[in-house]
């Protein structure tokens, strides 16, 4: 079932490790089919070298029971899941543990807006979500990581504000499809690497002024953008 999907998200994982934003057996790229009430995910532990359209899991949106595959899901699923669930306008997430989004992550800093790089793809700043509870860690871990990011993205629109870093952990991106989370990650990654170097030569950098973040996101997105082609 779901073979188009299986071959989009497989090609997506693949696309990761092109874009140089995984390592070893790092990070999962998913996609939704909503009309069959399904996502298909890269199995657990499953190296990228050796990944086939026909090793992708096929997961029920509501419940999480495998309904294809030989394979364990992603030990993420339960995240994807609950991304999903509550935006339905997204079709792809992929998760890396890529560097320098990584280092945001981990200091527990979200990425100001510093330049024009950064507006292309983000309305504003990207977004770090809390810590985790020690129950939320015990009891149910992955889906805890995904609603604590639906609540730092609450009364945000998530195709403005494409990805986000969870404490600890690592980014998050999404988008309308799984080449398109991917295309997220790899920019979130960029704009990361750039915020790093900017601070190296001016800690004191400020925030870029919000007109020009605005006219930058604007030129790109949404039913007055102007930039590439029809």
């Amino acid at each position: 079932m779901l073979e188009e999907l299986k071959q989009a998200v497989c090609e997506a994982n693949l696309e990761l490790v092109r874009a140089g934003l995984v390592r070893q057996t790092f990070g999962n790229v998913s996609g939704v089919d909503r009309a069959a009430g399904a996502l298909v995910i890269k199995p657990s532990g499953v190296g990228y070298r050796d990944l086939r359209p026909e090793h992708m899991v096929v997961v029920a949106l509501e419940t999480g029971a495998v309904l294809e595959g030989a394979l364990r899901p992603s030990s993420d699923t339960p995240t994807h899941r609950a991304l999903y669930r509550a935006w339905a306008e997204i079709g792809g997430i992929a998760h890396t543990h890529s560097p320098y989004a990584t280092a945001w992550a981990q200091a527990g800093r979200e990425i100001p807006p510093l330049g024009t790089t950064h507006a292309d793809f983000f309305d504003g700043p990207v977004p770090c979500t809390r810590e985790l509870s020690p129950a939320e860690i015990r009891d149910d871990y992955e889906t805890s990581t995904g609603e604590s990011i639906i609540r730092r993205l609450a009364r945000l629109d998530p195709l403005r504000l494409p990805g986000a870093l969870v404490l600890h952990h690592g980014p998050f991106a999404w988008g309308r499809t799984p080449v398109e989370a991917v295309h997220h990650a790899e920019a979130l990654e960029f704009i990361a690497r750039l915020a790093f170097d900017t601070y190296l030569i001016n800690p004191r950098t400020p925030p870029m002024p919000d007109a020009l973040l605005n006219k930058h996101f604007t030129r790109k997105h949404g039913p007055a953008a102007y930039y590439g082609q029809q």
